[in-house]
């Protein structure tokens, strides 16, 4: 049986999500524009190539790092106020990352990454907001609504890339500037942000399941390893692509039209993933999730043209899509109001740990495992095979459980 409340969907509601698409859009730009150049700006303050990637690493970190306190500060003051604090933290982390690229120091440029980690973790929070609200019939809706709030951030941010990257005579500064600037705008919607906070439990009452009974259950096991596996390799492949496109001798700005695309491809589909959802169940969209990732790697080691760079980034970010909102329904629906704090801190925790995993491993496969970019590219794509078997097995063990336990 499943713990999600059936709560009827009211105005507020609908304007709660309305507000979170617009925080995607406009502070999710930070995100695209930070993953296009911050390998990029690495090569420049790095001693060793191999390190190019490592804020990237240390932004996903920060992000692990804040996933469980952040969910806390949402159970027990709300969302509004977990979302204020990643709005600073990533002004914050732009300008630390800001003075590492005028002073040229490494070591302040991946600080300021540290700080940008708890507004990725932040963000990562409004697919979960956007369901505290919803029945349960609206639930896979509004979190692919949310989601496609992405679309905008995937035009602003490379094309503010395009604007600022060489706007100062230090390379990228421009581009760390304008974030500060984004932040301090985009914190104002959550203004119009009503969510009540979840009750605290009276005196005797039950608090619901410890994390250990709850990871334990197997739909929320395998929501868990199907997020982090799908989020995990989109990760791994788009942190090296810029790198990949330049090093193959294209442009800084083709490395951002790629970037582009591939962040259409991550939230275009959300206008209607949750319509698939719906009609033929969640288990079945992330399956093929898996299976759009798997393309993506195939399509990658077919070559290094830029049309390659194109196709491979952009099945990247659909099979993202499918794979990482289809867990996110599933997980969403089998914890209640009182677990929400707890269970979405540790869904966060283990998913940025395997993204950190995978960015830090990102850089030394692309620069490190080969004689050349190509040989580095493709480590970087046959990566992804075993994580891929991991999730399509966990999928398939889930199908084989008896179906009262598959809905326990």
């Amino acid at each position: 049986m499943s713990h999600a409340d059936t709560i009827p969907d009211s105005a507020q509601s609908r304007r709660n999500v309305w507000v979170l698409i617009a925080a995607q859009a406009l502070l999710g730009a930070q995100m695209p524009m930070i993953f296009t150049i911050a390998g990029l700006a690495g090569q420049t303050l790095a001693s060793n190539a191999c390190w190019a990637t490592l804020s990237i690493s240390i932004m996903v970190i920060g992000s692990m790092l804040s996933a469980t306190p952040l969910s806390a500060i949402m159970q027990k003051y709300g969302r509004r106020a977990g979302f204020l604090i990643g709005t600073a933290a990533g002004a914050l982390g732009a300008g630390i990352g800001a003075y590492g690229l005028y002073s040229a120091s490494f070591p302040i440029f991946l600080l300021g990454a540290l700080f940008s980690g708890t507004y990725m973790s932040a963000q990562g929070f409004y697919r979960f907001a956007a369901a505290d609200t919803a029945s349960e019939a609206f639930r896979p809706k509004a979190i692919s609504w949310v989601m496609a709030g992405g679309l905008l951030s995937a035009i602003i941010g490379p094309q503010l890339v395009k604007v600022t990257a060489q706007a100062f005579v230090v390379p990228f500064m421009g581009t760390y500037l304008a974030v500060i600037g984004i932040n301090f705008v985009g914190s104002f919607l959550f203004l119009g942000l009503k969510i009540p906070k979840p009750p605290a439990p009276k005196a005797g009452e039950a608090k619901g399941r410890t994390k250990w009974e709850m990871i334990k259950e197997p739909r929320i096991a395998v929501a868990v390893i199907c997020a982090t596996v799908s989020y995990a390799l989109m990760n791994l492949v788009m942190t090296s692509s810029p790198l990949a496109v330049v090093g193959c001798g294209f442009e800084t700005s083709n490395a951002a039209d790629v970037v582009t695309a591939h962040v259409l491809a991550m939230y275009v589909p959300s206008f209607f993933t949750g319509h698939l959802i719906a009609r033929f169940g969640v288990e079945k969209i992330i399956g093929l999730g898996l299976v759009i990732l798997a393309g993506a790697g195939a399509v990658a080691l077919t070559g290094v043209e830029l049309e390659n760079f194109f196709i491979a980034l952009i099945l990247l970010g659909v099979g993202w899509n499918f794979g990482f909102i289809g867990a996110t329904t599933m997980l969403a629906g089998e914890h209640s109001p009182s677990e929400r704090g707890r269970m979405q801190g540790l869904n966060d925790l283990l998913v940025f740990g395997g993204v950190t995993l995978a960015s830090l491993s990102s850089g030394g496969l692309m620069n490190c495992s080969g004689g050349s970019v190509e040989e580095g590219w493709a480590a970087v794509n046959l990566a992804m095979l075993p994580f891929l078997v991991l999730a399509g097995g966990a999928l398939i063990w889930l199908a084989l459980q008896p179906k009262e336990t598959r809905r326990a």
